[in-house]
């Protein structure tokens, strides 16, 4: 019995290893087939010489892509890049303006706090941390650019639905309760808590998304007075009391406000 549950355990890895290779393979085909549009060839037959690659499966691949937006076709103009792309593209601009604004605004926050400074930005139902500067204590906060987090815990979630009314606020909290149930607050103990940050203009995160580490978050907000980023300051929980929490308020706040001044923000 042994023997044949080892051959199905390599029987099971191989046919996963084999499914990622054909899925990865099928990935930079249909990213081939975006670079050819992008290039001017708007037919199967055009797409297909330059690829190198049968019109069926060509034409499997811009199905699934006009599917997607990423591509538009019609009988007249054949395939032309779509509107996916421009949504992609407009938020990799916002990332890069982020980050290249502010940069220089976390490394002083790093500096004058000693602890760790993260930017995040909502990328769907998560805070995607995109820039981290380390902090300087013994004790270092694990979390790495690139990562992405839920809403409900993080100070830099919280802080990014600072604007939610209570339909979205319940949403986020009912979605992210059924991945893992157990948290410090209920639902009404949350909206209560998500109304005080709200009114404050500030979030925390006491030991909710790991153990031991708190954090306090503000939001940076655009021309239009949208939310479209927020900072933290994280460190462990030892560093972290009431009263230096309170300081840390003013500081992040003050630093979100500088940044959203120079993306435009008048508020």
């Amino acid at each position: 019995m042994s023997d044949l549950a080892d051959q199905d355990l390599l029987v099971s890895a191989s046919e996963d290893k084999e499914r990622g290779v054909t899925g990865a393979l099928t990935l930079m085909r249909g990213l081939d087939v975006l670079k050819r549009v992008s290039k001017g060839d708007n037919t199967l037959g055009k797409i297909s010489k330059s690829l190198g690659l049968n019109k069926s499966t060509v034409h499997r691949l811009a199905t699934t892509l006009v599917e997607e937006h990423f591509l538009v076709f019609t009988q007249r103009e054949g395939y032309a890049l779509g509107t996916m792309l421009l949504e992609l593209g407009h938020a990799a601009s916002q990332q890069i303006t982020l980050t290249r604004v502010s940069h220089d605004h976390l490394v002083r926050l790093a500096a004058d706090t000693g602890d760790t400074i993260n930017l995040g930005v909502l990328d769907g139902h998560q805070v995607h941390y995109i820039d981290k500067i380390p902090g300087t204590r013994r004790i270092e906060v694990r979390c790495v650019i690139g990562e992405r987090q839920y809403l409900r815990p993080t100070g830099l979630g919280k802080a990014l639905l600072l604007d939610a009314d209570e339909d979205k606020l319940r949403e986020v909290y009912n979605r992210e309760a059924r991945e893992f149930p157990k948290y410090r607050y209920d639902l009404k103990g949350w909206l209560e808590v998500m109304q005080g940050y709200r009114e404050g203009g500030f979030a925390l995160d006491m030991d909710e998304n790991e153990d031991r580490i708190r954090c306090v978050a503000a939001p940076i907000r655009d021309l239009s007075g949208n939310i479209v980023a927020a900072i933290s300051i994280s460190s462990a929980a030892q560093y972290m009391d009431d009263a230096r929490l309170e300081t840390l308020k003013g500081y992040v706040k003050e630093v979100t406000a500088t940044i959203s001044r120079e993306l435009g923000y008048k508020g």
